[in-house]
């Protein structure tokens, strides 16, 4: 199953932490952006190559150090065409280099929209009688909106492809208790009522590791409401952002994880990908100040485990 894959790569590396990679233009070092605009213009098309030289970079630094990657897709999105080629050419240089490929796309609809969006980034496309993979990623975040028949077909391409999802449960934004934190008719938070569905959903997909092919995105910055979704998801992974940038340190993010030191893998984004813009870096070091960034974020997160 792919959460055996991620489990094996976490314990591979002593790590449990994923590299975002969100990258705006203006992360991108100035001598990259100003080789690439020579190049092909300082448009798009000139952003793009900028960003793939950075993130080829920081893949470069980071792959022996961190277990997996986590492209979020409206940073490449926000560039067009060239922008969907870009997010495709990173997805498959990390996977090269053996990373776990988490793709941050929150997608979900309802009936064969659902089924699409599940085809595009987990399952095959068929024509003429012969199926394509779209999308190489191992694992995607999904919206649990709609309900069952919306998240079903995720599932149940997850299944017959060996891939993973990780589900919204309780995000790390201020405004997030806005609507996940409302208490339903039984006297649950949502967050909980989405936890106890993320169960019945995850039955029958565990793997060897013992955690299912359906886990949940809960967010560093609420620490109690984790403990209690760990309490309630035994056997569901967690994709935990806010750490770092968002303000979520190693102690917050404790309770996301099991007593054996599983079970929660933790993101961060800008603090690794800018790591150069703080202290003595020069921009020409930005590969090695966003390794040395997750290393000291390894050794953070692990010295609480």
């Amino acid at each position: 199953m792919s959460v055996d894959l991620l489990v094996r790569k976490i314990k591979e590396k002593g790590n449990p932490s994923v590299a975002g990679l969100d990258p705006k233009i203006d992360y991108v070092p100035r001598f990259i952006r100003d080789e690439a605009y020579e190049r092909y213009g300082k448009n798009l098309k000139g952003a793009c190559e900028a960003i793939w030289l950075y993130n080829k970079g920081l893949i470069d630094a980071l792959y022996d150090v961190v277990p997996a990657v986590k492209p979020q897709s409206a940073f490449y999105e926000m560039y067009g065409l060239d922008g969907e080629e870009l997010l495709h050419r990173t997805i498959a240089y990390a996977k090269e280099k053996g990373l776990y490929i988490i793709l941050d796309v929150k997608r979900n609809d309802i009936g064969t929209t659902a089924e699409a969006y599940s085809r595009a980034y987990l399952g095959r496309t068929e024509i003429e009688g012969e199926e394509y993979e779209p999308c190489g990623v191992d694992c995607i975040t999904v919206n649990p909106f709609p309900g069952t028949d919306g998240v079903k077909p995720f599932i149940q391409d997850c299944v017959k492809y060996d891939k993973a999802i990780f589900t919204l449960a309780k995000m790390s934004n201020p405004s997030s208790g806005e609507f996940q934190d409302i208490v339903t008719e039984n006297g649950a938070r949502v967050y909980e009522a989405i936890a106890e569905k993320i169960n019945e959903w995850n039955k029958g997909t565990e793997g060897e590791s013992g955690y299912g092919a359906v886990g949940a995105v809960v967010g560093a910055t609420y620490p109690e409401q984790a403990k209690t979704l760990r309490e309630l998801m035994p056997k569901s992974y967690f994709l935990v952002p806010g750490y770092g940038a968002q303000g979520g340190g190693a102690a917050g993010v404790k309770p996301c994880f099991n007593s054996d030191g599983l079970g929660a893998i933790v993101n961060s984004s800008r603090g690794i990908m800018c790591a150069y813009m703080k202290g003595d870096w020069k921009e020409e070091e930005f590969a090695e100040a966003a390794r040395s960034e997750a290393i000291r974020m390894k050794e953070d997160l692990t010295s609480v485990l």
